[in-house]
C-alpha cells in the first residue's frame, strides 16, 4: 500500500527543492476537496469496496483534491490469511492491519467512508431530458444504510469470491491449511507434504508451481480432466504423485490434515492420505452485480479460472463513467497489483473529469 506523501517545506537554498516525503506536513494541514459537496452527498468519484485497490484509488484521486466516498462493507477476500506477503515494505503484514493502515492514510486526505453496502445503481446516461436540465452527476447508488450517494464516475473494486469444490471440511482451512497460491503462500509450506486437489485443468499447472517448494507433492485428480501425455510427463519429470481419485472429505489432525478418499479409489491401497497442506483452485467469481445493473457484461476468464470485468486502459470499461480495478477486473492480481490498478484508475479517472469539464 503507498504511503500518503505531500510537499515538503520551501528550500531557503538556490536550487531545486527536496522531493515531497511522507510526514513532512501534518494530515490536518494538507489541501482537501470541497466539503460542499459531500456534505450532499454528491461526490466527485464514488469508489465501491475498500481494499487495496478502492483504497488506492481513492487516495490518488483526493490527493489530485477529488471528492471521494468509499463505500465498503469490510468483507475481505483474504481476511482468513494470517499474512499478506509481496508487499513491499510491509511483508508478512495482516491483511486487516494494512487495509486499516490504507484506511488511515484516505482519511487524512479527506475521504469520505460509508461502512455499508450497495443495494441498487443507477445511470443517468439514458436520461431523457434536455442537457440543460440534467443532473451534474451521471450516477446514483443505494445504500444499505438507506443514503443515496450521486457521484460523477464510479470504481467498481468489490472483488471476488472465491468458490471452493463442495467437499466437507474444505472450506474450514481455506486461507490456513488449504490454499490456492503458490506466490501468495507457498513459500510457508515449502519442503512440506502438499496435496493438490484437481478441479479444472489448470490444476495441472497449479501442481506443477508447487513442485518447486517441495519434493513432496501429490495431485489427486479429483474433478479434473484426466491428464494427456504432457501433463502425465510432467509428473514424471517433476517427481509429482499422481492419485486418480475423488476426494470426499478433509479433516484436520494432530498428524495433518487427512484427506479422504472415495470407496473403490484407492490410492496404493489407502482409503485417507494425510498432508501439511492443500492447494485447490477455487472458482474465482466476480462480484460484479452492481456492475450488471449499470449495463455491464461480465465475461469467463479463458482459463476456466472464474469470470472478470473486462477493462480497456487503467481500468476503464465499457460503460461510459466506469472503472474497475483489482480483483474485479483480474483474477490473478495480487495485492500489490490491485493496489497499482487503482493507483492508475484514480490517475485516469482525475483527467477524464478535467477533458470534461473543457467540453
Amino acid at each position: 500500500m503507498p504511503t500518503a506523501s505531500e510537499s515538503s517545506q520551501p528550500s531557503a537554498s538556490v536550487g531545486p527543492q527536496s522531493s515531497p516525503s511522507p510526514g513532512s506536513r501534518s494530515a490536518e494541514s494538507r489541501p482537501r476537496a470541497s466539503s460542499a459537496e459531500s456534505a450532499q452527498n454528491t461526490f466527485d468519484v464514488a469508489v465501491i469496496g475498500g481494499g487495496a485497490a478502492g483504497l488506492a484509488a481513492s487516495i490518488a484521486l483526493a490527493r489530485s483534491l477529488r471528492s471521494v466516498v468509499v463505500i465498503d462493507a469490510g468483507q475481505l477476500r483474504n481476511s482468513s490469511s494470517a499474512h499478506a506477503h509481496n508487499v513491499l515494505g510491509h511483508e508478512g503484514i495482516r491483511p486487516q492491519d494494512l487495509v486499516a493502515k490504507g484506511r488511515t492514510e484516505a482519511e487524512d486526505y479527506g475521504v469520505t467512508f460509508i461502512d455499508a453496502t450497495v443495494t441498487r445503481a443507477h445511470t443517468h446516461d439514458s436520461d431523457s431530458r434536455p442537457a440543460e436540465e440534467a443532473p451534474q452527476h451521471r450516477f446514483e447508488l443505494a445504500i444499505s444504510t438507506g443514503v443515496e450517494v450521486r457521484a460523477r464516475r464510479i470504481v467498481i473494486a468489490t472483488g471476488l469470491s472465491d468458490e471452493l469444490p463442495e467437499i466437507p471440511g474444505l472450506a474450514e482451512g481455506w486461507g490456513d491449511t488449504v490454499l490456492h497460491c503458490p506466490y501468495c503462500h507457498g513459500y510457508e509450506v515449502r519442503g512440506q507434504r502438499i496435496g493438490v486437489i484437481g478441479t479444472t485443468a489448470m490444476s495441472y499447472h497449479q501442481a506443477m508451481l508447487f513442485s518447486q517448494l517441495s519434493d513432496h507433492v501429490s495431485f489427486i485428480r479429483h474433478t479434473a480432466p484426466a491428464p494427456d501425455s504432457e501433463q502425465e510427463a510432467m509428473f514424471d519429470t517433476l517427481g509429482i504423485e499422481y492419485i486418480d481419485s475423488t476426494v470426499t472429505e478433509v479433516a484436520r489432525a494432530e498428524s495433518g490434515t487427512v484427506v479422504s478418499l472415495a470407496a473403490g479409489e484407492p490410492a496404493d491401497g489407502a482409503n485417507a492420505l494425510t498432508f501439511d497442506a492443500l492447494t485447490v483452485g477455487a472458482y474465482a467469481r466476480a462480484d460484479a452485480d452492481l456492475f450488471s445493473q449499470l449495463g455491464g457484461e461480465v465475461v469467463a476468464h479463458p482459463s476456466g479460472m472464474g469470470t472478470f470485468i473486462p477493462t480497456q486502459t487503467a481500468g476503464q470499461t465499457d460503460v461510459p463513467g466506469v472503472w474497475a480495478v483489482g480483483n474485479s477486473a483480474d483474477v490473478s492480481a495480487m495485492v500489490v497489483a490491485s493496489t497499482a490498478s487503482g493507483v492508475l484508475a484514480g490517475a485516469h479517472i482525475n483527467a477524464d473529469l478535467i477533458m470534461e469539464s473543457l467540453g
